[in-house]
């Protein structure tokens, strides 16, 4: 563990949505969020041991233009962009589905954001949000 990845795990729980945290220099092309085809590789750790694996196809995921960087929306992720003591680029997605609110997930950005700056003077962030109607209930994922 590191404290980016403290800081991400205590706001998820806090707040009860899903947080992920990516080490941005390890990703290749843009991150994107799509439906899987189920060839796609997904480098991860079981048991103690790097294994390759595959999404079930329509699996959403979050991948890059190597392979896949997260599983099951944001919740397993890739041991390729795991962030680390030596990340100075982190990625963070915070995944809003109904019935959360856009005010709930206000929040949790904010105090992710008040915790990462208490990291140090030198800390610069930056957010986008991001609307995906990807599945038919029209839940959202920023």
């Amino acid at each position: 563990m590191n404290r980016l990845t403290d800081i991400y795990n205590g706001v998820s729980v806090l707040h009860q949505l899903p947080v992920g945290g990516e080490d941005l220099s390890q990703y290749r092309g843009a991150p994107r969020l799509v439906r899987a085809t189920g060839d796609e590789i997904f480098a991860t750790m079981s048991d103690g041991g790097a294994v390759t694996e595959h999404p079930d196809s329509g699996e959403v995921v979050w991948r890059d233009d190597v392979g896949v960087t997260c599983r099951r929306w944001n919740w397993r992720q890739a041991h390729r962009t795991q962030l680390s003591a030596q990340t100075t680029s982190a990625l963070f997605i915070l995944e809003a589905l109904a019935p959360m609110t856009d005010e709930h997930l206000r929040a949790a950005v904010r105090d992710l954001t008040t915790h990462l700056r208490r990291l140090g003077p030198d800390v610069r962030l930056a957010h986008r949000w991001l609307f995906n109607e990807i599945n038919t209930q029209g839940d959202r994922t920023c």
